[in-house]
């Protein structure tokens, strides 16, 4: 028998205690995948400590989880919450993150829409397939039900707040069909805990900050614990949501920050990308010769193992070991990419770009900048196809796009704590961002020798020119200045 708790030691929230269904759900071989999963995907091969995986960061999500919603309850026991909610939003914490791929967002964000383009598949989806997955191959139920859940209500809303309503709000909250089946509107706040779709704030995020701020060597200027503190429910609009104190209203700007930060420096840093471009690369032409066995013996390849969770709880960063240590020759030229990056012979960066906004490339022209870089250039004294450049195109935002997220967040005055209010940009400081999305293009080339390079640079100034862009002001390699007369004059 479990005991009625069990303590895990996490180098970010400390010796924190998780009920002991959370713990019969960790101790399943789907959960335990998660090990083998970075948390970071290619960040590990720029940053020497971003070793942690998708294991722990569960395990935090979890754990915040509970607080969140366990100090909602202490504060407000008007708002009705039970044992069976605080039970299910730890449950959703936890497993969130069961359906992500090898690498994480590298699978399902870059490989899978390039192999599998007209599948419309998120994570989230995995996640949920893979957590009723867990529960049947596990004889999870009666475990459910002993600690009181129901397997059809309570399993749906754990489902809701992994992915979202099955349907969608055309105005959620003034009147129109409340789009969520697992619990009623009067407890709608319970969905903003792990994934806030109104503003981004949720335990995840806290949790990630925090973790990959520790194991990046960044700082995290933004502290969850005085968000626990000061979290309450308000009536906002006719709907109750999670509220903070006027006054964090910085701290959460200082958030969405970090946010930033971290993609800017590490996420989508200009080496990671490059080496995930690489390991891109050597997946899709593994693909058809990796074959991994699921239900019934049946065979699945890299690209389509989430089709069977058997398969795909086999599926971890593994597949990169398997590749670069396979003996068969139709894995040659994937092994031949995957030994370059152990050995650190990268494909070349010849310039990066940030254009105006009203220059951003469209999502829709992504797939030709290769093809246009090629032809921007007759005077290089090198060839180039398409297939010779890789061009990343890459949004650094607050978490909404354009937006501003504290636009979507309620606050309260302590002289009314039940209210909910909405603060300004110009209320909090007039040092504030006046724009919160920008674009960032980056532009390898897949040819290192010297005289390649050089002229693969004049290719891409050409093209920073015809496209109208810019120079950066921190480019080395970056389009030169230039004015419309020069262009019309072809000079």
């Amino acid at each position: 028998m479990y005991p009625v708790t069990k303590v895990f030691n996490d180098p970010i929230h400390g010796h924190i205690e998780l009920h002991p269904l959370l713990v019969r759900i960790i101790d399943t071989p789907q959960f335990q995948r998660l090990r083998f999963i970075k948390q970071l995907g290619g960040v590990y091969f720029v940053y020497p400590g971003a070793s942690h995986n998708r294991f722990e960061h569960s395990i935090g999500v979890g754990y915040l989880a509970g607080q969140l919603v366990k100090g909602l309850k202490e504060r407000q026991q008007e708002l009705g919450i039970n044992q069976n909610d605080i039970l299910c939003v730890q449950i959703a914490g936890l497993c969130h993150d069961l359906g992500h791929g090898p690498f994480s967002h590298l699978y399902d964000g870059v490989f899978i829409p390039r192999v599998r383009p007209d599948v419309k598949w998120k994570h989230e989806d995995a996640s949920v397939t893979m957590f009723y997955h867990l529960i049947s191959c596990n004889g999870l139920e009666d475990e459910f039900k002993h600690h009181g859940l129901n397997l059809e209500d309570d399993l749906l809303f754990i489902e809701e707040q992994i992915r979202g309503p099955k349907i969608e709000a055309t105005n959620q909250g003034q009147g129109s069909e409340w789009p969520y089946k697992g619990r009623p509107k009067e407890k709608g706040f319970l969905y903003e805990i792990v994934a806030n779709k109104r503003n981004g704030i949720d335990v995840d995020k806290w949790d990630y900050f925090a973790r990959d701020c520790y194991h990046l060597g960044i700082r995290n200027n933004f502290d969850s614990t005085r968000f626990l503190k000061f979290a309450r429910v308000c009536d906002a609009d006719g709907t109750k949501l999670i509220c903070t104190r006027d006054k964090e209203a910085g701290d959460l700007y200082d958030m969405f920050h970090t946010r930033y930060t971290m993609h800017r420096r590490a996420y989508q840093h200009s080496v990671v990308n490059n080496i995930e471009s690489m390991i891109t690369e050597a997946l899709v032409l593994a693909d058809p010769h990796i074959k991994i066995s699921g239900t019934g013996g049946k065979l699945y390849t890299i690209s389509t193992a989430f089709d069977d969770m058997e398969a795909y709880t086999k599926l971890t960063d593994n597949i990169f070991q398997q590749i670069l240590n396979s003996s068969e020759c139709e894995l040659q030229e994937a092994r031949a990419i995957l030994n370059n990056i152990i050995c650190r012979k990268l494909y070349k960066q010849i310039g990066h770009i940030r254009p105006e906004g009203e220059m951003a490339v469209k999502k829709e022209e992504v797939n030709d900048l290769a093809a246009e870089v090629a032809a921007s250039s007759e005077v290089s004294g090198v060839q180039f196809d398409p297939g010779d450049f890789t061009v990343n195109v890459v949004s650094l935002d607050y978490g909404m796009k354009e937006q501003n997220p504290i636009d979507s967040v309620w606050f309260y005055h302590k002289d009314n704590p039940n209210r909910a209010v909405k603060i300004s940009k110009d209320q909090v400081s007039r040092l504030l961002p006046e724009r919160f999305t920008e674009q960032l293009i980056q532009v390898y080339c897949k040819k290192t020798d010297k005289q390649s390079v050089e002229a693969a640079k004049k290719h891409f100034d050409q093209w920073c020119i015809n496209r109208e862009f810019t120079k950066p002001r921190d480019g080395a390699n970056a389009a030169p200045e230039h004015n419309p007369e020069q262009m019309r004059l072809g000079h």
